[in-house]
């Protein structure tokens, strides 16, 4: 997993967020990044990235648990986007 990657999904959470106070380095890797709303981080994560999300939420809560589960997803649907 990259930390360009990491580094620029921190960006996009704070910016889409309106996390004004917030900086990167400030979102551990690690950390649950919500709990039930993130339809609008969701959005942006499909648009930045251009891949459709999928519409089990389970699934989706599993891949937006914290910066290191998102961009493995993420870099899991680029690789088949480039296999495909």
């Amino acid at each position: 997993m990259t930390d360009n990657l990491k580094q620029q999904l921190k960006a996009l959470i704070i910016d889409k967020l309106g996390l004004e106070d917030i900086t990167p380095a400030d979102i551990g890797d690690d950390t649950a990044l919500f709990a039930d709303d993130g339809l609008e981080l969701g959005l942006a994560i499909q648009k930045a990235y251009n891949f459709p999300m999928e519409n089990d939420a389970q699934t989706l809560r599993d891949h937006f648990y914290s910066v290191n589960t998102l961009a493995a997803w993420i870099e899991t649907k680029q690789g088949q986007a480039h296999a495909g």
